[in-house]
This record gives C-alpha cells, sequence and structure tokens, in this order.
C-alpha cells in the first residue's frame, strides 16, 4: 500500500508506543486514569450491573418479616351471627400482639423474567464496551491534540526562524537604500513582508495555548496544569515505517462501538420476550405464618400460631389494547436497535478507509512539498545573489522568502497531518483499550 499499511494481524494494542514519545505515553497513561468522561462510562457499568442484579433478583422468592403491637376498641353493636348482639361479658377494648413471616414465588412459567434477566445482561455489556469506546475516543484525542501542540510550536519556530530573515533582509534593504543603490520601493515592500510574518505569531501562540488547554481537559485538570511541562519544544512524533492494519472483518470483533451495538440489539430483542409474557397468567406461591394474641403472657403459646400457604393465579384478561400495544412498541424499538447496529457497521469501514486514503495521500502530499521546500531554499539563495549583483530586483528576493515561509509551513503543517491521519486510523481500527486494565472498581464484579 502507498502508505505503509499491510495486511498483517494489526499490533495496535498500545498503538501510541509507536511513536516513541515518552510524554504522549505519560499524558495517555494519566488519561486513562482521570478523565471524567471516563469516569462517567465507568459509573454507567456499575448502574448496569446493579440493574441486572434487580432483574436476577425475581428469580427467587420474596420473604418479609414483621411485627406489630395495636390497642383497639371494638364496636358494641356489631353482630356476632346474624342479627345476635355480642354478649356483655365480652371485653371490647384489648392488646393485640402481632409477629410473622409472609413469602410469595412468582414461578417463571413463559419466560418473562429470564427474558428480562437476559436483557439486563446485554445491557450491562453494553455498557461495558461503550466505557471501551470512550477510552478508544480518549486516546485518539489525547494524542491528536498533544501532536497538534507540538505542530503549532514548530510553525511558531519556523515564522520566528523566518522573521530574523526578514528583518535581516530589511536591515540590508534599508542600508543600501542610504547609500543611493535601491528604492524606497523595496524597503516598503521588505517592511510589509516583515509585517505580515510577524502577526502569524500571536495566532500560533494562541493556538499552542488552546490545544494545551483542552490537554488538561482530557487529563482532568485544571487549565494551565501543563503549560510549562509542555512548554518545551520537540519534533512532532513520527510515523512507522509500516503500519498493519489487518482485514477490514476484524472490525467486528475489535471495535468496541460495533459490539456495543449489537449488545443494545440483543437487550432490545430480549425485551420483546418480556413483554409477550404478559399475554399469559402468572403463577405464584404465597404463604405466611406467625403468632397473633391479645395478651402478652401467652403471646409464643402454640394456640397462638396461625399461618396459610397456597398457590395463585393472576391473568389480566382485559387491559384495552396495553399488552400488544407495548409489545408493538418492543419490536420497534428491536428494528431501531438493529438499524443502528448495521448502521454503525458500515460507519466503521468507512471510518477506516476514509482513514487509510487520507494516510496514503499526504504522506504523497508531503514528499512533494519535501521538494517544493528544497527549491524554494535554492531559489532564495540564487536571488540573494543576483540581487547583490544587480541582476534582477529586490521583488524577486520578496517573492523566494515568501515561497519558503509558506512551504516550510506547509511542510510542518503536512508532517502533523500524517501522524493525525495515523492516529485517526488508529482509532477507526478500534485499538488501545484492550493494553490498558480495567478499573479495580469494574473488575471485581464481572457478570457471569
Amino acid at each position: 500500500m502507498a502508505g505503509g499499511e499491510t495486511n498483517l494481524e494489526p499490533a495496535i494494542a498500545s498503538w501510541w508506543k509507536s511513536f516513541k514519545d515518552p510524554e504522549l505515553d505519560s499524558l495517555i497513561g494519566r488519561a486513562a486514569k482521570a478523565n471524567y468522561d471516563l469516569r462517567i462510562a465507568e459509573a454507567r457499568v456499575r448502574e448496569a450491573r446493579a440493574l441486572y442484579r434487580i432483574e436476577a433478583s425475581r428469580l427467587w422468592p420474596t420473604i418479609n418479616a414483621g411485627g406489630a403491637y395495636a390497642r383497639q376498641n371494638q364496636s358494641k353493636n356489631q353482630p356476632i351471627i346474624g342479627d345476635l348482639s355480642i354478649p356483655s361479658n365480652v371485653p371490647f377494648e384489648n392488646n393485640v400482639y402481632q409477629a410473622g413471616f409472609d413469602a410469595s414465588w412468582e414461578i417463571d412459567v413463559f419466560g418473562g423474567t429470564r427474558r428480562a434477566i437476559e436483557a439486563g445482561k446485554a445491557e450491562v455489556t453494553a455498557a461495558e464496551y461503550g466505557r471501551r469506546n470512550v477510552l478508544v475516543t480518549l486516546l485518539g484525542e489525547v494524542a491528536r491534540n498533544y501532536v497538534e501542540t507540538r505542530g503549532f510550536q514548530r510553525r511558531l519556530e519556523i515564522a520566528h526562524k523566518n522573521l530574523k530573515t526578514q528583518e535581516e533582509a530589511l536591515a540590508i534593504t534599508q542600508d543600501r537604500f542610504k547609500n543611493g543603490l535601491t528604492s524606497d520601493l523595496d524597503v516598503q515592500q521588505a517592511a510589509t513582508l516583515l509585517a505580515t510574518t510577524r502577526s502569524v505569531i500571536p495566532l500560533l501562540e494562541t493556538s499552542i495555548q488552546a490545544s494545551i488547554y483542552r490537554l488538561d481537559v482530557l487529563l482532568g485538570q485544571t487549565p494551565g496544569t501543563l503549560t510549562a511541562e509542555l512548554s518545551q519544544q520537540v519534533p512532532i512524533p513520527t510515523i512507522p515505517p509500516e503500519v498493519p492494519v489487518g482485514l477490514p472483518s476484524d472490525l467486528l470483533r475489535r471495535r468496541p462501538d460495533i459490539q456495543q451495538a449489537e449488545r443494545r440489539l440483543a437487550a432490545s430483542t430480549a425485551r420483546i420476550g418480556v413483554a409477550t409474557a404478559d399475554l399469559f397468567p402468572k403463577f405464584s406461591l404465597t404463604g405466611l405464618a406467625g403468632l397473633e394474641s391479645t395478651s402478652a403472657s401467652d403471646w409464643f403459646d402454640a394456640r397462638s400460631q396461625f399461618w396459610q400457604v397456597g398457590p395463585t393465579m393472576q391473568w389480566r384478561i382485559f387491559s384495552a389494547g396495553r399488552i400488544r400495544a407495548n409489545i408493538r412498541v418492543q419490536n420497534a424499538r428491536q428494528e431501531q436497535a438493529l438499524a443502528a447496529y448495521e448502521k454503525t457497521v458500515l460507519t466503521s469501514f468507512e471510518e477506516v478507509e476514509s482513514s487509510l486514503v487520507a494516510y496514503a495521500k499526504e504522506q504523497i502530499r508531503r514528499r512533494s512539498l519535501q521538494d517544493a521546500v528544497k527549491s524554494s531554499q535554492d531559489s532564495l539563495y540564487l536571488a540573494n545573489q543576483l540581487y547583490s549583483s544587480g541582476l534582477v530586483g529586490f521583488i524577486n528576493v520578496l517573492d523566494a522568502q515568501r515561497s519558503v515561509y509558506l512551504t516550510e509551513d506547509a511542510l510542518v503543517q503536512s508532517d502533523k497531518t500524517v501522524t493525525q491521519n495515523l492516529i485517526s486510523l488508529y482509532k477507526a481500527l478500534g485499538g488501545g483499550w484492550e493494553s490498558l486494565e480495567q478499573p479495580p472498581q469494574l473488575a471485581k464484579a464481572q457478570i457471569k
């Protein structure tokens, strides 16, 4: 391939290490520990696991315990049987002591609970893949902004170098004008070029600070924390000679966003079964047992015991179409999840192919810019020589100086773009999350 890509098994678990930049390695390690988007994703995983346990608990019986004391006064006019009155020697005011247990167990005959558990488990896995997708995006953003910072710093260095050259040219032109060897037009043209180049420097300095501030936020730090650390200029990270990208079909098992979409589809499919189970009756076993007495002295006596046990059946005969409407709702959501999954797969292939093309074509552009830089530097040398000999006008020197600055600046931007395109390719391939361990709080509670 034109850009050095191969179909070998991709080594993208720690792709940032291929740039051999210790500062980049350090930034990525710190971002993986402190980024707020990643913390939010980790909390979503814990939430999904807790919801799964709520659904799983429905397979087991529910047991409640309770106790009560009451002072009661009964009506003296209530009948015992028919119209017979209560004898006058019956106490109407007394104490009631009660304690006992009650239990209920819904038998999952038609699989509604099992399907809800299946959906909950799929949501847990989707949340885990969602966290991994956030991590892949985070690593790409850290690397991209770091390369952006180094690129702006290199462009600022080139601007200062050309500024110095143009200041020297202006000084020479002013001296020649004083000696009557050139016109004031040459001086004004040299001053215009110098001022134009000087006007670029504040923009580059602003861009440097903005990219550093962005890195601060990605690392969960206050903007300005990394300014001193990244102020020293170093080269833009260089790309490796070969980039193994693997086969397109590998994306289906490597990209976390695809796997997240697939698990959401599985959860939506399972919820259709949950809704369908409401069409059928629900069977439960219920029971209660305890002690009840009007006197604390014989509360624990055998005669104070009571109990009840037996099966129950509940069937919603009429609900005005609510159950079937809910089934249609779940079917529509499943169709949405399927379309989202298919779109995610297509988008992933598009991102990889686009990244491959951009990476390869930018390297071709960079080679052309390298030739242009050499030619412009040679042209500037010749223009200075010919101008010193009085064979060409000063406008030729100015054009050559302008050309040198523009081509050198474009080459630096191309160097930055090549590296960023490779980072985008690594991100499109789904690399990065495999090599970083899960946080302890997540690793302790895997769903079996």
